[in-house]
């Protein structure tokens, strides 16, 4: 709702990529040297997405938006490389990407702008289009074992619409652009499925019949189209304002689905997605309750939960945000994570989500990333902690290294993230590579420069010259027979590579 107050704060910002936040990545393996799930092309099965091999998936992302504003790509591309904000998601725990666009990236005349290409930065996009920058996004975060969902945010870069078309981008072009990105992208499992429409509110209806504003009725009609050109995508459909009377946020009310389920030709493709805010967006009637905020997961049953509660669907929360700034903002977000569902207690049987948003020119939410495009907001990025999930198969490998085959045994995998000679990043996968779960680990290495660890997430460490231990953090200590964890750290200088390391498992 309100989307008018999601105003666009751009500005340029500067140079060390020095992430400080701390996010749960700890990999589950049903079975004694289970694959990672979420490999190929996924599928629903009641309120669960299950991936090629029919292992269930939690998605646990981020929004990163910027290609359906007039800078016609992603934001934040004038201060830093793309990689490098890509390997920061993954280190911080995120899974997936949603990535907002407009219909004006499919325009001939369409050129993204504010993109800095100096000392080396984003070199292998210059030249390139919306559309194929928008590939090597895709390609990046599939080598870094991030999933992608698009998003069809805008019809064009002017701004939100009520309904999935307008005067100037009709319905015919809506859905010839969804299909050419359908075909754009098949066969390249990184992208899981597409967002039909970005908030649809009133005069949309659900259900009413009414071809001109029958949001479900549009959502079939797009969803086939795309599913006639790339029948393995999921259909993510979202919300609207109005049910019956009963408002709420734009593109948050499911209240219809009970009664009037989205209907395709393909089987098990259907995701329902809301989204839902805080007072930092707009004010809401359940904010002043008295009872707040134990009122609020019977106002999320009433508008998208219970579609997951009666197994219906999955449902993907695919924005929610705030400022934090106020004491009620941040007590809603303390109750929608719990109502998530914790990934170490439900695992991937929770809801999925997609936090609004990696940017922190975002007016009315900020982001993940504070204004330097650099620093992590640790206090918000801690708030999804524990609702946070394993990554994804990559279609890239790292580094090896240590441990054996015993009954507990550990092996530990470097690898240098970023590095900006100044300083860099780098992240250690755990895996346990023995027969039994582990309750905990310790890896260990010995730089042969100067580095020094400026900080470490998801895991302690001491460091004497130049050797470094690092023990799990509390929430990652435990892992399954072929499951694994990560942690990250940032350092300085750069320029050290990649050192052996060795794994001890407890």
């Amino acid at each position: 709702m309100f989307r008018s107050l999601r105003r666009v704060l751009c500005g340029l910002a500067a140079a060390l990529l020095i992430p400080l936040g701390a996010g749960a990545q700890t990999a589950h393996a049903a079975d004694t040297v289970a694959a990672e799930a979420g490999a190929g092309y996924w599928h629903t099965s009641g309120r669960q997405i299950l991936d090629a091999a029919g292992q269930p998936v939690r998605v646990a992302g981020i929004n990163w938006f910027g290609f359906e504003t007039g800078n016609y790509v992603v934001h934040g591309l004038w201060s830093r490389d793309y990689k490098s904000m890509i390997d920061q998601m993954r280190t911080l725990g995120y899974n997936t990407i949603r990535i907002p666009y407009s219909d004006d990236i499919f325009k001939s005349t369409t050129v993204p702008n504010s993109i800095d290409f100096s000392s080396g930065k984003n070199a292998d996009l210059q030249g390139l289009n919306s559309l194929q920058i928008l590939d090597r996004i895709v390609s990046y975060a599939g080598q870094d074992g991030l999933k992608v969902i698009l998003d069809r945010h805008r019809p064009d870069a002017g701004g939100q619409s009520a309904l999935w078309y307008t005067a100037a981008v009709p319905e015919s072009t809506w859905i010839a652009n969804l299909k050419a990105l359908a075909t754009r992208y098949r066969g390249q499992d990184t992208v899981v499925g597409i967002d039909l429409h970005n908030e649809p509110h009133d005069p949309a209806c659900w259900g009413c019949g009414d071809t001109a504003t029958d949001w479900r009725l549009a959502a079939q009609r797009a969803g086939n189209a795309v599913l006639s050109v790339n029948p393995a995508l999921l259909i993510f459909v979202e919300g609207v304002q109005t049910f019956n009377g009963v408002s709420g946020w734009w593109g948050g009310n499911l209240m219809g689905v009970g009664q009037y389920p989205v209907q395709l030709d393909v089987a098990n493709r259907v995701v329902y997605s809301a989204h839902d805010y805080a007072t930092s967006v707009a004010q809401q009637s359940w904010f002043s309750d008295p009872t707040f905020p134990a009122n609020m997961p019977g106002i999320w049953d009433k508008y998208w939960g219970y579609i997951f509660k009666q197994n219906i669907a999955p449902v993907w929360v695919g924005e929610f945000g705030t400022t934090l700034q106020s004491t009620v903002d941040q007590k809603w977000l303390a109750a929608l994570v719990s109502y998530l569902r914790p990934t170490s207690t439900y695992g991937a049987d929770s809801f999925h989500w997609t936090f609004w948003s990696w940017n922190p020119n975002s007016g009315d939410t900020g982001g993940i990333l504070k204004d330097d495009w650099q620093t992590v907001d640790t206090v918000k990025d801690g708030y999804l902690a524990s609702v946070k999930a394993p990554g994804f198969p990559g279609t890239g490998g790292g580094g090896g290294g240590g441990g054996g085959g015993g009954t507990a045994s550990c092996a530990a995998a470097y690898t240098v993230s970023s590095d900006w000679g100044g300083g860099f990043n780098a992240e250690v996968k755990v895996t346990n590579t023995g027969t039994t779960a582990i309750g905990s680990w310790k890896v260990t290495w010995t730089w042969s420069g100067a580095q020094q660890i400026t900080s470490m997430w998801n895991a302690s460490y001491t460091q004497s010259g130049a050797g470094v231990t690092a023990v799990n953090a509390s929430h990652n200590g435990a892992v399954p027979a072929g499951g694994s964890a990560s942690f990250g750290f940032g350092g300085t200088p750069g320029g050290g590579g990649a050192p052996s390391v060795s794994c001890t498992a407890v």
